[in-house]
């Protein structure tokens, strides 16, 4: 498992837990608790507490974006892992900009498999893929998008005017 996928672990984990605790406890104690609990010598250089932080920043603004979505699955509906992982992946995918799109639902539909039910990797996967379907159509990508798509098209633009080695002109042996 790599760093970056254990820290969005627990920051789901963190995330479920105060969610599960009707935002009573306090979130800073909850992450400590889950980094001392689960990987106590783990150094994500703050990854973890600035994703539940910043989710817990946004929280109005991605529940509101999760509801527009999802509109036949109130968040109250949801089950408390999905509205988590929705939230973190919504985070991500929307709000943070070092994290390209399509990595941020990846990980997202991961966690929906390794702890959701059922169809929690497909329902994780319609939700988000809508959020960033929308976010294409309003021209709302996120930098590191567009300058992975623009070395993308370079590197395939490359790939057209360069010879393949098959197609290499054969030398003439005497």
């Amino acid at each position: 498992m790599s760093n970056r996928h254990l820290a969005r672990t627990m920051a789901m984990q963190s995330l479920f837990e105060w969610d599960f605790r009707d935002r009573n406890t306090s979130l800073a104690d909850i992450v400590a608790h889950v980094k001392q609990e689960f990987a106590p010598d783990f150094d994500d250089g703050g990854y973890l507490e600035r994703q539940v932080l910043a989710v817990k920043e946004h929280m109005q603004d991605i529940d509101e974006l999760l509801a527009r979505f999802a509109p036949e699955w109130p968040l109250a509906e949801m089950t408390n892992m999905d509205r988590n992982i929705l939230r973190l992946g919504a985070y991500e995918l929307r709000f943070d900009e070092s994290i390209p799109s399509k990595v941020a639902i990846n990980e997202a539909i991961e966690l929906g498999k390794t702890f959701g039910g059922d169809a929690s990797g497909k329902f994780i996967n319609g939700v988000l893929g809508a959020i960033y379907k929308d976010m294409i159509a309003r021209g709302e990508l996120k930098a590191i998008d567009t300058e992975e798509k623009e070395e993308k098209e370079t590197d395939e633009e490359k790939k057209k005017t360069e010879p393949a080695e098959d197609d290499a002109v054969p030398s003439q042996e005497m």
